[in-house]
């Protein structure tokens, strides 16, 4: 697993995405993954986590990051849903129905099911760790231009 051990927030500017990757970390997990215009006054620079999605941005890695642990402090139904968009594979894209197939106990014909997954997309605390940007039909946590280049990025 990939050690994130060092509590804090990091941030670094990416060109790819026009603003900044800032990542928030504690007891060995990441807790956020975000994209402001400015990061936070005391963010620092590196990474391990960091690093990777950097190289994930400069298309050296076609990124899976199953090894990296998410906290997710979700609701217990959006979290089943945002751990089986974990295993859909770079460059592959799903729709909400599929998702919601996906995930045990719900029912993609039943609207409220298929809701509880638009509000787990657009819930995600780590867009990227968490690629909502895959779901075709679903909102996603990244800023529209931020998901809108993840797509291109995997030619999706």
């Amino acid at each position: 697993m990939e050690d994130v051990t060092d509590a804090g927030i990091y941030a670094r500017e990416s060109s790819y995405l026009d603003r900044y990757v800032q990542l928030g970390a504690a007891s060995g997990r990441v807790l956020s993954v975000s994209f402001p215009e400015k990061p936070e006054d005391d963010a620092a620079d590196s990474h391990p986590v960091l690093e990777r999605l950097f190289e994930y941005l400069e298309g050296l890695e076609a990124a899976s990051f199953d090894d990296v642990q998410v906290a997710l402090t979700v609701p217990t139904d959006h979290r089943a849903v945002l751990e089986q968009l974990r295993g859909v594979p770079y460059g592959e894209q799903i729709d909400v129905a599929t998702l919601a197939r996906m995930t045990p106990a719900l029912d993609p014909d039943d609207e409220a099911d298929v809701t509880l997954v638009r509000t787990a997309l657009d819930g995600n605390p780590a867009p990227i760790l968490i690629p909502d940007h895959r779901v075709r039909d679903g909102p996603s946590a990244a800023p529209p231009a931020v998901e809108q280049k993840l797509r291109s990025l995997e030619d999706l």
